[in-house]
């Protein structure tokens, strides 16, 4: 296949995520305007943040005027579930260029990642292939996520109280999770991450969500270890390709 048709081909699979994507960005986007901020700093943090749930976080606290180090730290601990989004991927682009590396990491979210992954673990091969299928994924929803966080702030108000949008957030995260299921450490991981992120909900500072993914994790790997399965879906043989 070309790059062209890679690129497409993650297009077409990340199209269906957009739709709970927009009111997302929505969302954020009202909340910016709710805070008091102007379209520019709403859209400044968009496009420097890029990251639906820590933005959220973020519009939040600076509406109740905390200090800088905790609406940072707050970012800084919901998005690190990215780190090990990025670890799970290294394998696949040990050879790619630096440039490329740094773009594909500032577009990452957990959609592009979740789809990317199960692509991968499909049995994808070439560096080149897996990057155009994973930009094809990923940067398509930066596009549509920067656009709606700006019709956001325009809407602002005028968004209906009634209308559910943050129900949408959930739903797309769920569409997502259960086709990655594919073994028994998958499984394992998603039980025991989602268990303690739920229970944690009152935790300060967001802390129940980086306890949860790390539980998660560390389930998910010793099972893994203990049944001989590769969690992240990489065959061993292609790292270093």
């Amino acid at each position: 296949m070309s790059r062209r048709e890679d690129f497409i081909a993650g297009v077409t699979a990340t199209s269906p995520v957009m739709l709970g994507i927009i009111p997302f960005g929505l969302v954020a986007g009202a909340a910016a305007v709710g805070a008091g901020l102007s379209l520019l700093q709403a859209v400044a943090l968009s496009v420097v943040v890029f990251a639906g749930a820590s933005q959220l976080a973020m519009i939040e606290l600076f509406g109740q005027d905390a200090t800088l180090l905790v609406v940072v730290g707050t970012a800084l601990i919901i998005n690190s579930r990215l780190v090990m989004y990025s670890a799970s991927l290294a394998p696949h682009f040990t050879q790619e260029e630096r440039r490329w590396r740094g773009l594909m990491a500032y577009i990452m979210t957990d959609q592009a990642f979740a789809l990317s992954a199960t692509r991968y673990a499909e049995g994808m091969e070439g560096v080149t292939r897996k990057r155009w299928y994973y930009l094809g994924t990923a940067a398509p929803l930066w596009v549509v996520w920067q656009i709606c966080t700006v019709v956001g702030v325009v809407v602002g108000a005028n968004v209906p109280g009634w209308l559910p949008l943050r129900f949408a957030v959930p739903l797309t995260f769920l569409a997502l999770l259960v086709p990655a299921i594919r073994t028994r450490a998958h499984a394992i991981a998603a039980i025991v991450g989602g268990s303690v992120a739920t229970a944690g909900v009152g935790i300060p500072y967001n802390l129940g969500l980086l306890i949860g993914a790390l539980l998660g994790v560390a389930a998910g790997t010793l099972v893994a270890l203990k049944t001989d399965e590769t969690p992240t879906g990489v065959d061993p043989r292609e790292v270093g390709e």
